[in-house]
């Protein structure tokens, strides 16, 4: 398995073999990384079933739309100097404190209700 450095390095190596580089401002890598969420929300726009069915041609598609949001969060991440793992890591920490299980288990209410 490829750890997200390493897929950080190809994914900015293929970027700079096309002079992309030029284009990644921080700015447009966070709306590509918007709109590609959106694409993604598009996946599931019109569903009867709340979006549950995965059929194999739906699943292909998310599975495009995740990469892409992917690669954008990547690159933004590397633009600005932050290692992604470990705000993803403390996010997570930040979040464990805020919702505690005995409070949030089974439960869609934002933490400031508790």
């Amino acid at each position: 398995m490829t750890d997200l450095r390493v897929l950080t390095q190809r994914i900015v190596a293929f970027r700079e073999a096309r002079d992309w580089a030029q284009f990644h401002t921080p700015r447009n890598l966070a709306a590509s990384l918007s709109i590609e969420a959106a694409e993604l929300l598009e996946v599931f726009q019109w569903d009867l079933d709340d979006g549950r069915t995965l059929d194999p041609d739906r699943r292909e598609r998310i599975a495009e739309e995740l990469a892409d949001i992917g690669i954008y969060a990547l690159l933004l991440a590397h633009e600005a100097g932050f290692d992604l793992v470990r705000a993803m890591t403390d996010k997570i920490e930040e979040n464990e404190r805020k919702y505690p299980v005995d409070k949030a288990r089974g439960r869609s209410t934002k933490y400031t209700e508790f």
